[in-house]
């Protein structure tokens, strides 16, 4: 694990179906991870529960009721990031990590055949899958709002990058 990583940080405006988040942004930890560290249990550690491993969806979707982070476990995607019509698309490759905040949109758009992630949420939270139907509003952003910074990095602990760029 990369002690101090390059961090990325990219706010995403509303698109009218995906809210995304109007005050955290999404961060990119570029190579945080080595080929010898164990993602989830890295996540475990700081807080970051009900890890699981497989890819990331093929269509827009976010969730209103927990933050997410994406460690990059094998090999590499074009994800598009924000969204709907303010997505950006990134190219996230193993050693990779993204905090998504609640709202902001995510969908991966082309990936290699050994693509994994190990994704995980905060202090226990659950998470909803929603994909920006017009039904889902305004619930969604009130639950989006309401939503508590976590209390750790998924890497760092308490004292991570994270709260850098995560503040109310």
């Amino acid at each position: 694990m990369n002690k101090y990583p390059q961090v990325q940080a990219v706010f995403f405006e509303d698109d009218g179906k995906i809210p995304n988040n109007p005050k955290l942004p999404l961060l990119i930890y570029s190579q945080v991870f080595d080929a010898s560290d164990v993602i989830a249990a890295i996540f475990s550690e700081n807080n970051w529960t009900k890890a699981w491993r497989n890819g990331i969806f093929n269509y827009h979707h976010y969730h209103s009721t927990s933050h997410e982070v994406l460690g990059v476990e094998a090999g590499w995607a074009e994800v598009q990031l924000g969204g709907g019509a303010n997505g950006i698309v990134f190219t996230l490759k193993a050693g990779d990590m993204v905090v998504i905040p609640a709202g902001v949109g995510h969908k991966r758009l082309n990936a290699s055949t050994d693509f994994t992630v190990i994704g995980a949420y905060p202090d226990g939270h659950e998470y909803d899958l929603l994909t920006g139907k017009a039904d889902e509003r305004p619930e969604n952003l009130h639950r989006i709002a309401q939503l508590p910074l976590p209390t750790t990095d998924p890497v760092f602990g308490v004292d991570g990058v994270l709260f850098d760029y995560w503040v109310y």
